[in-house]
């Protein structure tokens, strides 16, 4: 193909829709899995360019042997970067949000194995739908199809205890009542599936590096909420996602204190950690979750 010939190809590819950056870490057993949903429900809006930015933590497992496979399969779509280690879940984002170019960001675990048609088109279509909205985020299911507790108030100490000690009694909980059947505005949403506005992004920046796992996803959306914007759960969108939960119960991990001391941080930077009242009051946050 001459130069003059490539430059045209070019310019006729649509501008990006999508950006979707994500974690591989010994993730082989979900990699096809994942990615053969994220490109079957790109699939389903035709005449778009969408783009999904892999970044490989030194994984051992045959991830890095999957993931080039399918770079070789969908140039065009998949960007794969490779780690000689594990950079953790912060400074690994960066480097793929540092070169996207989408209209809209979709952060995404690759443990999230189903994302049914026009899944896309329906977060899409509630973030567009307000100037305010930064973020929307869809109902999260496991595989077996029980409600899975993917948004909550911002935490604190008491909130967090919780969370790691009853995380599935509440998620039990909340199945046998009615889950959410109407959008609504919400604190946080863990970060196995976001779809943001590249406004939104840009206004609030990049993932905070001090921070090498968790809770990187509260700071982050503490952070949509002061750059202004607001975070809407639409359960009208359902993603299933086989949360590997790996900093989560018994017996303590090493992972575990790295939970704890991203936590110290968070409540350090933001100043609280045993009620949130300051903190809503700083960030203009509504008292109602209606929308």
């Amino acid at each position: 193909m001459s130069e003059a010939t490539a430059r045209g190809a070019e310019s006729e590819r649509p501008d990006t829709r999508i950006s979707c950056v994500m974690l591989s870490y010994n993730s082989a057993k979900y990699l096809d899995l994942s990615l053969s949903a994220l490109i079957a429900a790109f699939d389903h809006s035709p005449g778009y360019h969408d783009e999904i930015w892999i970044i490989d933590n030194g994984s051992k497992d045959g991830s890095v042997e999957i993931l080039k496979a399918w770079q070789r399969r969908e140039p065009e779509r998949i960007k794969p970067i490779f780690f000689g280690e594990n950079t953790g879940t912060t400074f690994s984002r960066n480097v793929a949000l540092r070169s996207l170019t989408g209209q809209y960001v979709v952060v995404i675990d690759s443990d999230v194995v189903e994302i049914p048609p026009g899944t896309f088109e329906t977060l899409i279509d509630r973030l567009e739908a307000d100037p305010r909205n930064g973020m929307v985020v869809p109902m999260l299911t496991y595989p077996d199809g029980r409600f899975q507790l993917s948004t909550d108030v911002f935490p604190t100490l008491s909130r967090k205890v919780q969370r790691y000690l009853g995380l599935k009694a509440m998620e039990r909980a909340q199945g046998k009542a009615a889950p959410p059947s109407a959008p609504q505005l919400v604190d946080y949403a863990i970060s196995a599936f976001w779809l943001l506005s590249r406004e939104a992004v840009e206004a609030t920046g990049l993932f905070d590096e001090a921070i090498f796992y968790s809770p990187e996803d509260v700071d982050y959306c503490l952070r949509v909420w002061e750059a202004g914007y607001r975070i809407v759960y639409e359960p009208g969108a359902k993603v299933v996602h086989d949360a590997q939960e790996i900093s989560r119960g018994l017996p303590i991990k090493k992972s575990t204190f790295s939970h704890a001391k991203g936590l110290a941080y968070l409540f350090k930077k933001h100043g609280y950690v045993l009620s949130r009242k300051d903190l809503y009051r700083r960030l203009s946050r509504p008292e109602s979750d209606q929308i």
